[in-house]
């Protein structure tokens, strides 16, 4: 593929974080012309803060990084309108208000929508998912002056939900088909901590319980559900968090190679030319071993559109995310998963786990139990340093020479308590043979050893 030229125009399908990190990498390298289309809304927002506009704490306008004479400024045109159908013989795009837009290069940034599972009742009004603005603007409708919801799913959706819910006062009840919440991607000690902490914030779990149906009165509206053990619930809400889907169904004529994403390489290219993929649609069709096909995450969006861009740009290069890092919020609880630690761990796998009595904090070192190469990082109620955990994983660090750093990563603000001590020490019991570097427990000392004398920000 050629550099994009400045006689050329680069459309892109979707204005979330993927479709304008591109947009924005692109225009620092070319003055070519760039249109980003999106049918949600005209301004860029950010979609992970929609839960705090619902909970009164910031206000729409709040969550809009970027005002028109922005867009203006970087000479980057906005279409607010919706895609019916892309014409890739012809080059363009089929819109519902406007006439049609033509491209050169094509990116389909296009996200995703909540999945169902053709439960009877399902299109009642009230039941929803929680994914775009739409959504948001639907749950405001659909939750005013109710008393109970019921929240299909335990997902980190699901959770947001919930403490949206109750922040109005609505009860709430949550359907958990596992025996803990999110057992099926935490290990057990974890998802019973996570577990304790949501019913401790008045959220009622149905554990190994799923939905049957869905009820509605006589004027449409959800009064209850059914479960698969026959439980009858009253609720006047029914929130759908049991996944997200690629949004790829206008795509259906278009010629382009379509499993549950739209199939792309490791540069995004898809199966027809100068027309790419990125994002919560796109699907890796030869992923790394290890790696998932789909990568439906706000970072990985981020990383998708920056690789996209140097390929645009002309530095074409294969992506590469290299460790995985994830982030949520349970509540009060923080959430920083770096690398791989799976739900059930294998006989080459060792870790060191510690937590609070309080059950409110825990930290858990996995690595392979013959070699000590650590291989993921999963912390609660805690913060650790994205870059020097990154590090770790990507240098292929051993728990020996982790645990040398280990008072260097705690990126808690200054006065907060530190626990690695305790780690430290469990360490040692496991480890008679490695000595402390530092044989004292002044903290500061360490901190002072390894250059951090203050809090910097984290990725």
């Amino acid at each position: 593929m050629e550099k994009i030229n400045s006689q050329e125009h680069l459309v892109i399908i979707g204005n979330g974080i993927a479709g304008v990190t591109l947009a924005q990498r692109v225009r620092q390298g070319s003055d070519c012309r760039i249109t980003m289309v999106s049918a949600e809304s005209r301004l860029h927002f950010s979609r992970t803060a929609l839960m705090y506009v619902y909970m009164g704490h910031m206000r729409l306008q709040d969550i809009v990084p970027y005002a028109d004479w922005y867009w203006q400024e970087q000479k980057i045109e906005l279409v607010h309108d919706f895609v019916e159908r892309v014409d890739i013989s012809q080059k363009k795009l089929m819109l519902r208000q406007g006439d049609p837009l033509h491209y050169d290069k094509l990116v389909l940034a296009t996200g995703s929508s909540a999945t169902y599972y053709n439960w009877p009742g399902q299109t009642l009004q009230g039941v929803q998912g929680l994914v775009s603005l739409q959504d948001l603007e639907l749950m405001e409708t659909n939750t005013a002056g109710i008393a109970q919801a019921v929240i299909v799913g335990g997902g980190l959706i699901g959770v947001e939900m919930a403490e949206m819910l109750r922040s109005r006062g609505i009860a709430v009840t949550m359907l958990i088909r596992d025996k803990l919440y999110w057992h099926n991607v935490l290990p057990q000690q974890e998802a019973q901590l996570v577990t304790d902490h949501i019913q401790h914030h008045g959220i009622e779990l149905l554990l190994q319980e799923e939905l049957q149906e869905i009820l509605g009165d006589t004027s449409g509206k959800v009064r209850a559900i059914r479960t698969r053990n026959g439980k009858e619930l009253p609720c006047q809400f029914v929130g759908i968090t049991t996944g997200v889907k690629p949004t790829v169904e206008f795509l259906k004529d278009a010629g382009i190679d379509i499993d549950r994403g739209i199939l792309v390489n490791e540069f995004f290219e898809t199966s027809q030319p100068e027309v790419y993929a990125l994002s919560d649609c796109a699907q890796f069709r030869n992923p790394a071993p290890g790696q998932p096909t789909m990568e439906q995450l706000w970072y990985t969006g981020r990383l998708h559109a920056e690789a996209l861009a140097f390929t645009l740009l002309g530095d074409r290069k294969p992506y590469q995310r290299g460790p995985w890092f994830n982030s949520a919020k349970f509540f009060d609880i923080e959430y920083q998963t770096y690398g791989t630690v799976p739900a059930h761990f294998t006989e080459q796998h060792e870790s060191l786990y510690w937590q609070n009595e309080e059950a409110t904090k825990a930290i858990r070192l996995l690595y392979e139990k013959v070699t000590a190469r650590l291989l993921g990082i999963n912390l609660l109620g805690i913060r650790y340093r994205h870059d020097l955990c990154h590090h770790w994983l990507g240098q292929g660090y051993t728990l020996h020479e982790v645990m040398q750093e280990l008072p260097a990563v705690n990126f808690d603000p200054e006065f907060f308590q530190r626990y690695e001590e305790a780690l430290l020490r469990q360490y040692y019991t496991r480890f008679p043979d490695q000595q402390p570097p530092v044989k004292h427990t002044n903290w500061w000392e360490l901190r002072k050893r390894f250059g951090l004398f203050s809090d910097s920000a984290s990725c």
